[in-house]
């Protein structure tokens, strides 16, 4: 019994369903040493310095975007004052 739903509309599925490959993530050792390898051996990780650069320019950026909050929130205060002012 076909039970595809690629037969018939002429391309064939590039990941047809394996039992070895759903028995081996199953495998909970399996698993854990194979996510250990790939933390370890395939993740570019930054060195200390593009680290220590990387947060340099986030606490930069996160100044200049609180001081225009801080400067919108200011005027939009004051135009407010102003503006409730005329009505009392």
């Amino acid at each position: 019994v076909v039970v595809s739903k690629t037969i018939g509309w002429e391309f064939e599925s590039l990941h047809p369903c394996d039992n070895k490959e759903l028995r081996k993530m199953a495998n909970k050792g399996t698993y854990i040493k194979e996510s250990y390898d790939e933390l370890m051996n395939k993740v570019s990780w930054p060195t200390w310095s593009e680290l220590q650069s990387s947060s340099i320019v986030v606490a930069i950026a996160t100044v200049i975007i609180a001081l225009i909050i801080y400067v919108m929130d200011s005027a939009f205060s004051n135009a407010m004052n102003l503006f409730y002012g005329f009505f009392s």
